[in-house]
């Protein structure tokens, strides 16, 4: 009878002998639910499945497993080494077939491919009626170097530089990133008390910008500028094979710097530019932690202390001793000499530094890309404030929603006003393939970059490693403890 049936069916018919109980029944050593159903979750249903599933290959459900794809079946019970479902997760790191392939975090582990390998050798069983799902992947414990140890040398450099500096007192600088050579110049604010929020009666005014509180600030340096590629791409693309967590794989304490240490991106997976242009331009698309490591490795080559700015600290620098919508007046009639918006973008960021800078000589505040703050991102921020509130800052404790400023590209003008707040979104990484996503892009959000502060005050190191890791999971409280 067998003859007459096709292949995929005489398979099925294999596997519902083990289920039932059929001559195979016993042989089986791994627990397809416990030890093989955890494994194809998170490594091989995110690609195969859906409606057009990589390879045309289903994987969630067992007859998809046994008769889908450009060349079935992938799993023939009793035989692993007929089997591509276990052949192409054994296969060279390089190879181009390796399943899942490198970029999506293959190869797997060789107790993984052998569990699979076990698994088909006893005949492939599978429970009737069960469909696979996509599950994250459980953290991975990376070795890092990049650890409080790590940030108290840094602060020791910073605390010796600013001894050396002595008291010059604040002034507007330009420097050069030591490892690149790539320029960037700091606008000294002397801090003070202003109204931050906008009130009731402003256009295009939201909820969460107010009510309304006088607050303090102390001194800073701001960016004049947003960064650029220049500055971030040397950062963001390196020669060094990094683990997730951005450490080098081939770090070692005899041979590399503190600036090695400091975790850097992986490769990205797309052009991060979208082909908007490169030198001159801001950089974009990186995570709030993406923007907070250039921080931490910036800090490490110059021994001074860069952060993101906090909200207040961000409105105080765009309002430029203004209390009017914009920092050049409350009508938009102007903003088309200062920012690049939806009405003369062209639909893509310009160069930085194009438009008439606000009157503290800072440029694109109202707009080019928006700019990431530092604080955790609150509709209610202003009612938790009190009036004279000194250098308020929102310690985050989740990962979203996180405080963006300034507007993007793409935006109207009501966005673009000195009180407007953003608060960050999942979704601005709906397009990233990676489980879990990635720590370093968000390739939804090309219009998002960031803005440096350094604060005239050194802080102590504890201070310095929360604004760096702010955003890594280890400082996060659980949701169930907030």
């Amino acid at each position: 009878m067998f003859d007459h049936m096709n292949y995929a069916t005489r398979l099925l018919l294999a596997c519902a002998m083990i289920l039932t109980g059929g001559a195979s029944s016993g042989r089986a050593d791994v627990d397809f639910v416990k030890d093989v159903q955890p494994i194809l979750e998170m490594h091989c249903v995110s690609c195969h499945s859906g409606e057009e599933p990589e390879g045309a290959y289903d994987l969630t459900t067992l007859e998809g497993a046994l008769e889908s794809g450009s060349t079935p079946p992938s799993i023939v019970p009793d035989k692993p080494d007929e089997s591509t479902l276990y052949t192409l997760t054994v296969l060279p790191q390089d190879d181009e077939a390796l399943m899942p392939p490198r970029a999506q975090g293959g190869p797997l582990s060789k107790e993984q491919t052998e569990t699979i390998r076990r698994w088909i050798a006893a005949g492939a069983p599978w429970p009737a009626g069960l469909a696979l799902k996509t599950r994250p992947k459980p953290p991975e414990l990376q070795p890092s170097p990049d650890d409080m140890d790590l940030v108290r040398k840094i602060h020791a450099l910073i605390v010796e530089h600013a001894k050396a500096e002595g008291e010059a007192g604040m002034a507007d600088y330009t420097a050069k990133v030591p490892q690149t050579g790539a320029e960037y110049s700091m606008v000294a604010l002397q801090g003070g008390d202003f109204l931050m929020g906008s009130p009731p009666d402003e256009p295009g005014r939201n909820e969460n910008e107010g009510p309304r509180r006088r607050v303090q600030v102390s001194p800073f340096w701001i960016g004049k500028s947003e960064v650029a590629w220049d500055e971030y791409e040397p950062f963001m693309i390196t020669k060094a094979d990094r683990f997730k967590n951005g450490a080098r794989k081939d770090y070692d304490p005899e041979e590399h710097s503190v600036v090695d240490a400091v975790s850097q991106p992986t490769a990205p997976y797309v052009e991060m530019s979208f082909g908007m242009g490169q030198s001159g331009f801001p950089a974009i698309s990186m995570t709030q932690h993406g923007a907070n490591k250039y921080c931490q490795w910036l800090s490490a080559q110059t021994g001074r202390f860069y952060r993101l700015p906090t909200e207040a600290e961000w409105e105080y620098a765009c309002r430029a001793g203004t209390s009017s919508a914009y920092s050049f007046g409350d009508s938009d009639a102007e903003l088309d000499q200062y920012a690049w918006f939806s009405d003369n973008s062209e639909e893509k960021y310009q160069k930085i530094g194009t438009k008439k800078p606000n009157p503290w000589g800072l440029y694109d505040m109202h707009v080019n890309v928006a700019e990431w703050c530092a604080d955790q991102f609150a509709p209610d921020y202003f009612e938790r404030l009190s009036d004279g509130a000194a250098n308020p800052f929102l310690r985050p404790t989740a990962l979203y929603p996180r405080s963006v400023r300034g507007g993007g590209w793409l935006d109207f003008p009501d966005q673009l006003r000195s009180a407007a707040r953003l608060g960050s979104d999942a979704h601005w990484q709906q397009q990233d393939p990676q489980l879990p996503k990635s720590l370093w892009y968000l390739t939804d959000a090309p219009w998002l970059g960031f803005r440096l502060v350094r604060p005239r005050d050194v802080p102590p190191p504890e201070e310095m490693y929360f604004y760096w890791n702010s955003s890594s999971k280890e400082l996060l409280v659980p949701a169930a403890a907030r």
